[in-house]
């Protein structure tokens, strides 16, 4: 029995060795760099780099007032192509688009008063309960109206209409980075 039992003392002990040695901590690890010739951690400076700031990316850098209109791709004028992106075919009912920012976002027509790429906010009860995101990919409208792309002129007509709307300017154009400082 008292050899039984020293037996199990032994395997028990190796368990508690074994687990001890093998356990993976995970606990937040801050690095110092007290090197004179200051070098640096280059996994650091990654994390540094890929630190997002979501405040500045989703902050308005303007603030318009305007006409919120509805259109297709099969409208009098339209020709089933983006006026920012004209081998972006709109023809097979695609009202979207997916933005390295920000996402899936929703298509919208703007004057030349927003560059292509510009990327706005707007609340809309006739197209959502949440806050729209849009980006500027086409042309055609005047001032500081914004024309919505839809999947038909039916829909447009019938579900957007026209109404005065508020929006957000959140990124101007392609080449300047919304979370920039």
């Amino acid at each position: 029995m008292k050899r039984v039992f020293n037996v199990i003392k032994c395997i028990i002990l190796i368990i508690v060795v074994f687990l001890s040695t093998n356990r993976n901590d995970n606990f937040e690890s801050y690095v110092k760099n007290d090197n004179l010739n200051k070098t640096v951690d280059l996994s650091q400076m990654a994390l540094k780099v890929s630190e997002f700031n979501y405040d500045l990316l989703y902050s308005a850098k303007d603030t318009y007032t305007g006409d919120l209109t509805g259109y297709a791709y099969n409208c009098p004028l339209c020709n089933g192509h983006l006026a920012c992106l004209s081998k972006y075919n709109i023809m097979d009912g695609t009202v979207t688009y997916e933005d390295k920012d920000y996402g899936v976002v929703n298509i919208v027509a703007s004057s030349a008063n927003l560059p292509c790429g510009s990327i706005i906010r707007f609340n809309s009860s006739r197209i959502s309960s949440t806050p729209v995101y849009a980006i500027v990919l086409d042309r055609g409208v005047l001032g500081t109206a914004i024309d919505f792309l839809s999947e038909s002129e039916e829909y447009a007509s019938k579900y957007i209409g026209r109404s005065k709307i508020t929006y957000d300017v959140l990124r101007k154009g392609w080449e300047t980075p919304s979370y920039a400082s």
